[in-house]
């Protein structure tokens, strides 16, 4: 069978591959894959960024937001042929820290966390998988193949998650949040407000489009320009770009009690002026929180999997811009200024 494979560490090694087809064992369920949404992480692994492969290995299957179909489940198991199931990417270290031992695997605490088709785990960029009961979640059959859109929605249902847990250490009314960045994980993030009934802005850099479109579909204000004239005080920022500029100007943008959320990574080759004394004071004297948030756990896929099947099915299509047949693999691993998701389709 096919599988996308890479030497991580090493540009221009990603390959489709044959390997062995997977051997039921009456434990783990046979998954067929059917699709693959693409993001910035694998694209950063192709590019020999980061990644690494299981022990003793030299290559690394590639993938980490799968939409499969179960083919054969063992005796006991959650799911059945036929269901359509998301994989969990992040699983808890073998010790496990504490916060591993009860789930939360997301906020693992010693690092030793695999991550499937990013650190130590092969991905699911394969055409037949064998996979643990409890590395998969359910798609709610109303969700149907939309479901590829379920990792990234876990990420942002996380960060609002913990935006709520802070927002609840005092009496604090949020009204006004704005999202920087329009890509994937922006728009998702700005649903995710929309459906908690807050005004929503939203700061990108394109005039016209899908982008601006899908916004503005949601009942939200789309912005170009300042953050200041976008959204001035906001109570709550998800900031989903990374960018070095944007992030300080973020933290300096909130009302006072304002919550700034950083779900992007800065690829740390731009420096930026900063009076770091000034932003020190406004974020003390304001009570502000500055808070960075990646990866899931279970109860974050399943919160994601209720928004994304009470959203308009036709907004979610929107999101997916191309696509790709696994044999054209590379076409989606090249991004063009029109697209918002990719998905290969496997």
């Amino acid at each position: 069978m096919r599988a996308l494979t890479v030497e991580p560490g090493s540009p221009g090694t990603a390959r489709l591959d044959d390997v062995p087809e997977p051997v039921p064992d009456g434990r783990r369920l046979l998954v067929q894959s059917v699709s693959m949404g693409v993001c910035g992480t694998d694209r950063d692994i192709v590019e020999g960024r980061y990644g690494s492969p299981r022990p003793g290995h030299a290559r690394l299957v590639l993938g980490h937001e799968l939409l499969g179909r179960v083919l054969h489940a063992p005796d006991g198991s959650k799911h059945a042929p036929g269901d359509l199931v998301a994989g969990i990417v992040r699983r808890p270290d073998p010790m496990p820290c504490p916060a591993c031992a009860v789930g939360e695997w997301d906020m693992c605490q010693n690092g030793r966390y695999t991550e499937h088709g990013i650190k130590e785990r092969d991905g699911f960029l394969a055409e037949r998988l064998l996979l643990e009961d409890d590395e998969l979640v359910a798609i709610p059959p109303a969700l149907g193949e939309r479901g590829v859109l379920l990792e990234p929605a876990s990420v942002v249902a996380k960060a609002w998650d913990h935006i709520d847990h802070i927002g609840a250490r005092a009496a604090w009314s949020p009204k006004r949040v704005l999202v920087t960045g329009a890509g994937p994980v922006g728009l998702l993030a700005a649903l995710l407000a929309t459906q908690r009934g807050y005004e929503v802005h939203v700061l990108d850099l394109v005039e016209h489009g899908r982008k601006p479109d899908l916004v503005r579909a949601l009942g939200a204000q789309y912005h170009r320009g300042g953050m200041a004239d976008a959204c001035p005080a906001a109570d709550v920022i998800v900031e989903c770009t990374g960018a070095s500029e944007v992030v300080l100007e973020a933290m300096a943008c909130t009302s006072p009690a304002g919550i700034v959320c950083l779900t992007g990574l800065s690829s740390g080759s731009r420096r930026v002026d900063l009076d770091a004394g000034a932003l020190i004071r406004s974020i003390v004297l304001e009570n502000d929180v500055v808070f960075g948030s990646v990866n899931a756990n279970r109860r974050h896929y399943e919160s994601a999997a209720r928004s994304l099947t009470s959203a308009d099915p036709t907004w979610l299509d929107g999101l997916i811009t191309r696509r790709v047949p696994l044999s054209s693999w590379g076409d989606a691993f090249t991004a063009k200024p029109t697209d918002v998701k990719i998905v290969v389709d496997v």
